[in-house]
């Protein structure tokens, strides 16, 4: 376990050395956050240490080594707002031979089309023409390449390692668009019926450079509206680890219950987590599946804890506790298998839940 500890190590001092020496922008780069694949979400994104498909690109690369024998294919697609934004992610992992060693790459977008343009509603002379209003739209890209390896396996302990490189690109109409760059790291350890898994996002710290582009009558309107006119600038996201661990319980030879629970460590202060503090928050999430059969599959979760307002409190004095349900169902038919998940991709204060599908097939080879 000496390898297990110098790795922790290493990742802690990275994430107090980067502390330390940057500030970083809260809720940075936030559409890498809202998770992949129906399986995680219908599972309150409680997921990090028993993942073991495509899908563990995004939660946790070092998962990816349990793709054995075939490639896989993930891919999902979700609603935002009520079909304002668009939520999609794929991803395809690409086992060795020898099932020690496994390759993916993914890409995740993020949405919102058609979008008013009101630069130029009102006129010189002061009317309003809704002819002047466009749309344009905004979209966020990140691609990962995944590597996993397995380093360990002896006496029914499996120690699983990986790691991601992620490109992003941002773009807001033809205004402003940003180039960034990251990596993640991910550590899996099975034994028995325990899992224990983690993982640090934006490890190095991830940043997106950004360039605007405005023309000269553009700047004219917003210098008259008093508005700013933005230069380039650095956005930088801090480290976020989550540690996880997860027991299977059999309770006959055709059904079993899986129970994980997952913790947030941010360390860009205070934020509304149940556990906040300066630097360092820590936000927990829960998750339950129960397979029967290894062919239909129930799921449901808990996560996003926070502290509002009570309803009815006029004089905004009491505060309550609320957190946000999920829950979800899978079907497997041979190597195709389907997921649905019912969740809030909001935030608490403005909860909206969607309905979202995801698709995991197995590449398998047609035999002669």
């Amino acid at each position: 376990m000496k390898l297990i500890q110098k790795i922790f190590f290493i990742a802690f001092l990275i994430l107090i050395c980067f502390h330390s020496e940057a500030q970083f922008r809260k809720y940075s780069n936030e559409f890498l956050n809202i998770g992949a694949g129906a399986r995680g979400l219908g599972m309150g994104g409680a997921i990090v240490a028993s993942v073991d498909d495509a899908t563990a690109a995004y939660w946790n690369p070092a998962a990816l080594v349990y793709v054995k024998d075939h490639p896989s294919l993930s891919v999902m697609h979700a609603d935002y707002f009520a079909g304002i934004g668009k939520y999609d992610f794929v991803g395809l992992a690409l086992p060795s031979k020898d099932g020690n060693r496994t390759l993916a790459i993914s890409v995740l977008r993020f949405a919102v089309d058609d979008i008013p343009n009101t630069l130029y509603l009102i006129e010189p002379d002061g009317s309003v023409n809704y002819n002047n209003i466009t749309t344009f739209s905004s979209a966020d890209y990140a691609l990962l390449l995944s590597y996993a390896q397995s380093i360990k396996k002896k006496n029914k302990l499996t120690i699983n390692v990986g790691g991601n490189a992620k490109i992003i690109y941002r773009n807001v109409g033809t205004f402003a668009k940003a180039w960034g760059f990251g990596f993640d790291g991910g550590i899996q350890i099975k034994k028995d019926k325990w899992r224990f898994g983690a993982t640090v996002r934006d490890i190095t710290t991830t940043f997106n450079a950004w360039s605007f582009t405005f023309s000269d009558r553009e700047k004219e309107v917003l210098y008259l509206t008093n508005n700013d006119i933005p230069t380039k600038s650095i956005e930088l996201t801090a480290p976020r680890l989550i540690g996880a661990a997860a027991y299977q319980f059999n309770i006959n030879k055709k059904m079993s219950l899986l129970a994980e629970a997952n913790l947030h460590f941010t360390f860009d202060g205070k934020r509304n987590t149940l556990i906040s503090t300066n630097p360092i928050s820590i936000d927990p999430n829960i998750g339950l599946e129960a397979n029967l059969n290894n062919s239909v599959f129930l799921r449901a979760g808990i996560s996003n804890f926070q502290r509002a307002l009570a309803d009815g409190d006029t004089l905004n004095q009491k505060k309550v506790w609320i957190f946000q349900p999920s829950f979800g169902a899978g079907f497997k038919f041979g190597n195709v298998g389907i997921d649905y998940a019912f969740t809030n991709l909001a935030n608490q204060s403005n909860p909206l839940y969607t309905h979202i599908f995801s698709l995991r097939i197995d590449l398998t080879k047609k035999e002669k």
